[in-house]
């Protein structure tokens, strides 16, 4: 009776092993990514820039923080265009060149509007940078000659969420930065992350947009999400794997495992 058994049970054995290595085999097959959803710029050789970097710049939106600085030939005529105040320790980097006083900043108002020494209220919000330095010039030249304007946002800032390595708002000391810069700054994608569908989310004048953005493909550095604006909002989509896995659950590992070490037994037991 026990001579009959065995080779059943090795048959059986011999069968669940092909059954298991076949099922892995598919696994791996399946499990592998494919190049056209890891690679950045994968056509890039085959483009044509069609848009001038040097032609972007962010409008200014209501909230935005605004240093703005006048100056003049004559010092003493530019003092009373420039909000000042007593520097404490804590602002000490912002000092100006005597050490006394630091400049403040401008609040653009909901309806766009800053109110400026002098000149009183001005409208700049939904206007780019060069735009609002030409509309601040051309009113307090009625006051100075040949006025010299510094302008800069202090509160930029732009928030990585999703399949990133270090997701959180990041503050940009520059008013230029890119989708990629933005990921770099997150550490990169994860694996799990989705290369061909990165949400963009973006609020001008009160209203928001959003589009998708394909970092796969080359040409996406000459969309108007190429350059990121104040406050936009990246959100990385997780890719199937990230979404079966937690469907699954954590113990997902801990069954593969239980499985590898079924079958080494099967294998030495039966051998």
């Amino acid at each position: 009776m026990l001579s009959q058994l065995i080779p059943l049970i090795k048959n059986k054995s011999s069968v669940f092993i092909k059954t298991t290595c076949l099922l892995s085999f598919i696994f791996l097959l399946f499990s592998c990514a494919s190049r056209k959803k890891i690679v950045y710029y994968q056509n890039i050789d085959a483009m044509t820039t069609e848009q001038n970097a040097n032609s972007y710049e962010v409008k200014i939106q209501p909230d935005d923080l605004l240093m703005i600085i006048v100056s003049a030939e004559d010092p003493e005529i530019a003092i009373p265009f420039n909000l000042s105040t007593i520097s404490t320790q804590s602002d000490s980097n912002l000092q100006s060149a005597s050490g006394q006083r630091t400049i403040q900043s401008y609040l653009v108002d909901r309806n766009g509007n800053i109110e400026f020494p002098v000149v009183g209220k001005i409208q700049i919000g939904g206007l780019t940078r060069t735009e609002a330095l030409q509309s601040l010039k051309d009113k307090i030249r009625v006051y100075i000659k040949n006025p010299i304007i510094n302008m800069r946002i202090m509160n930029f800032k732009i928030s990585m969420q999703g399949e990133v390595n270090i997701p959180g708002t990041y503050s940009v000391s520059s008013e230029r930065v890119t989708l990629i810069e933005s990921l770099s700054m997150a550490k990169d994608l994860t694996i799990y992350g989705k290369r061909d569908n990165i949400l963009v989310i973006r609020e001008i004048n009160g209203v928001k947009s959003y589009n998708r953005v394909d970092i796969t493909k080359a040409d996406f550095i000459n969309s108007p999400f190429y350059y990121l604006a104040q406050n936009d909002v990246v959100y990385v989509e997780p890719n199937r794997t990230k979404v079966n896995a937690s469907a699954v659950g954590p113990n997902t590992s801990v069954i593969i495992s239980a499985v590898s070490i079924l079958i080494s037994l099967s294998v030495l037991i039966f051998k």
